[in-house]
């Protein structure tokens, strides 16, 4: 960190970097101390709402926090989205603890007046970035071979409105785009119009279902979670 970072952030310097500072600040005001990351300067959280990532500009003293949620293959960027700045590093703390704790967004935005998240809800009520990730999927060639369970999957009204990934050729259909533990499954397409799929977490067993029967199955699994 330069002589002028250190002048806009004396307290960050102090801490040894901006995870320990973030780390001491909450623990001074005796809240949660989250997982996190840092690379050049930066900090990420991950949460149920998405990964949040906390930067410090360098031309003012100004802590930048954006959310994203990452795409379905390793050279997809994903959804990111700007959801306001603070130049206060108590304020950025409290305000990432609350997201972190899952506190309602019209609540946040009442206590927290920095933050922005208008067009980060718009896009959650539109069905983004759910719609896009569908789209995505069922359009990259690299995934040809999964279409074809894509489009029956995305055929039903219910299971369209999850967040798809395929991971290992298999399909994995989540209730919340934002929350890799949400309630899921995965489905698995296997030789002469066999699926195995897998409800729940990793490590659950596999269970053959009958074509015909798919929909019904996954429906009822979801239900039943």
């Amino acid at each position: 960190m330069d002589t002028h970072r250190k002048d806009l952030y004396p307290d960050v310097t102090a801490s040894g970097g901006l995870v320990s500072a973030m780390k001491e600040s909450a623990k001074l005001r005796g809240g949660a101390i989250w997982p996190a990351t840092s690379a050049a300067d930066a900090v990420t959280i991950e949460t149920a709402r998405g990964l949040v990532s906390v930067v410090p500009a360098t031309e003012e003293r100004r802590f930048r926090v954006r959310v994203h949620v990452p795409g379905f293959t390793w050279n997809v960027p994903g959804f990111t989205w700007e959801i306001g700045s603070t130049d206060r590093l108590e304020l950025l703390t409290q305000m990432v603890a609350a997201w972190w704790e899952g506190v309602p967004f019209d609540e946040l935005t009442a206590r927290f007046t920095f933050l922005e998240l208008a067009e980060f809800t718009r896009a959650l009520e539109g069905g983004e970035p759910t719609s896009s990730q569908w789209a995505d999927l069922l359009s990259t060639e690299f995934h040809r071979r999964q279409w074809r369970l894509l489009r029956r999957l995305h055929e039903d009204e219910a299971l369209r409105h999850m967040f798809p990934t395929i991971s290992h050729g298999a399909v994995r259909l989540r209730v919340d785009p934002l929350d890799g533990a949400s309630h899921q499954v995965v489905v698995h397409e296997r030789e002469g119009d066999r699926y195995e799929v897998r409800v729940g977490v990793p490590g659950a067993a596999w269970v053959e279902v009958p074509t015909g029967e798919l929909i019904a199955h996954l429906r009822a699994a979801l239900t039943e979670q």
